[in-house]
């Protein structure tokens, strides 16, 4: 009996534990990914990251929306540990419905510059991308242009070609013009662009640099990313589009070029919080960053890394150092603009 009745008492001390959920980051050696990025280069770094750390990295990919529509709808029950986007508006629209937390190290305070994260640490840069003007090299000269604001000048009329204003590139590029300038300018920019528009907005900005090579416009505004992978595409029509074009960076006598990011931020239910600050951590070391520079034509945000011989190429310029944030905050206001305008 003074068995049995040890027994019972061993057992009655178990069942709590049993029934205890585990503590945050005590879920396994894994972290969840929900990604909108499709390179070979974030795989590369995953198993790198997995290799050095133990640490599953579990990639679930989709469009931005998609990937923020499930984490809404999955709530405390998300496999999702980081969200990483690719543009900034898009971490705003997941931090302004709740479904990011702000987290914080000395590493990443080190690894991404202030305006390149978001002040409380809900989301932070992976890479940049400067949205410039890209001209014809036969009919344009570089001393024609100057600003974002210039582009509106009645002697560009029929000669631009740009994206749509459903773009978030764009949404974030006028957004910035909101930031400098106010609403009111930005309409006018917004109507001015329309005006000088070349066509109705179509396509992705590879195809505005198209446009450029086969002379139907002169100038295109685009991301210096899509640039690099027109000159090093497998398709000659395509190298030689990208040929026919050179880069600009507006504004470099005011505020800059502007620039978005792809980037990350932790879940609010991140199961393995912890993990996913190392990878978050990891993807913006130098190594991590060497390795996004030189794959996808993207710009590096670690200051200590530098742009790839390609992006190298188009020159040093100076960037918008607003942070980031506040195009996020005037995304709404972005897109109301457009639709005054009558930018398609």
């Amino acid at each position: 009996m003074k068995i049995i009745a040890s027994l019972l008492f061993i057992v009655l001390l178990l069942v709590p534990a049993c029934n205890q959920k585990p503590a945050e980051g005590d879920s396994g050696k894994k972290v969840t990914i929900y990604t909108h990025r499709h390179y070979p280069s974030d795989q590369k770094l995953f198993k790198q990251f997995t290799a050095e750390t133990g640490i599953e990295v579990v990639v679930r990919k989709s469009k931005a929306n998609e990937l923020i529509k499930k984490i809404e709808i999955e709530g405390e029950k998300t496999e999702a540990d980081l969200l990483i986007t690719v543009d900034v508006g898009r971490l705003h629209l997941a931090q302004n419905k709740g479904l990011l937390q702000g987290v914080t190290s000395e590493t990443l305070t080190k690894n991404v510059p202030s305006h390149l994260h978001h002040k409380d640490g809900y989301w932070y840069a992976l890479t940049k991308r400067a949205r410039v003007v890209v001209y014809s090299k036969d009919r344009v000269k570089p001393e024609q242009l100057s600003t974002y604001e210039a582009l509106t000048d009645a002697g560009w009329k029929g000669k631009i070609a740009v994206r749509s204003s459903s773009n978030i590139y764009n949404q974030s590029l006028l957004a910035s013009i909101i930031v400098a300038n106010g609403k009111e300018k930005a309409l006018e920019w917004a109507k001015g662009v329309v005006a000088n528009m070349e066509r109705t907005p179509t396509g992705n900005d590879r195809d505005q640099v198209k446009e450029v090579a086969a002379g139907k416009a002169d100038l295109a505004i685009v991301n210096t990313y899509y640039l690099g992978k027109l000159l090093n595409s497998e398709n000659a029509d395509e190298v030689k589009a990208g040929e026919a074009v050179k880069v600009f960076f507006p504004n470099q006598d005011g505020r800059g070029t502007h620039v978005n990011i792809s980037g990350a931020g932790v879940t609010k239910y991140a199961k393995n919080k912890e993990n996913a600050m190392k990878l978050l951590e990891f993807l913006t070391s130098k190594k991590a960053q060497q390795t996004f520079a030189q794959a996808n034509y993207e710009y590096p945000v670690h200051p200590e890394v530098k742009p790839s011989e390609l992006v190298s190429s188009w020159g040093d310029f100076k960037e918008d150092q607003v942070n980031l944030s506040e195009l996020g905050v005037n995304n709404k206001e972005a897109v109301k603009t457009f639709d005054l305008a009558g930018w398609k």
